[in-house]
């Protein structure tokens, strides 16, 4: 990678999934809304306009979207953490950060959430 560090960053995708801890958690769908900001080096894609040359997202949200979909972990951190996980397998991606919400989580809040950031070994 070079020295370049540039964003592509991913808004608000609403999924649904089992989360939480509750016994009526664990089996009633529930919202989470991701956000995702990856941090790779874009100046080959920005020359040759190909999107061999870039992390494509769209690709990559399809994989969130199934994993998500798929999933029934306790807490939105284990979530947060597949997501970044997903992020760092292209190796094109030096770093990821990840905010998952869960909205409605808390009775006088619009969501809880938490956001993480991980980087490439």
């Amino acid at each position: 990678m070079e020295n370049n560090l540039d964003i592509i960053d991913i808004h608000d995708l609403r999924l649904r999934c089992i989360i939480g801890i509750q016994e009526w958690e664990r089996k009633t769908l529930q919202d989470v809304v991701i956000n995702l900001t990856l941090f790779t080096d874009l100046s080959k894609a920005g020359n040759s306009d190909r999107i061999e040359d870039t992390v494509n997202y769209k690709t990559l949200c399809k994989q969130i979207i199934a994993m998500t979909e798929a999933s029934s972990f306790f807490l939105i951190e284990m979530l947060a953490e597949k997501i970044s996980g997903l992020a760092l397998a292209d190796e094109r991606v030096a770093a990821v950060q990840v905010k998952v919400d869960k909205p409605g989580a808390l009775r006088f809040s619009r969501s809880v959430g938490v956001t993480i950031k991980r980087f490439r070994e």
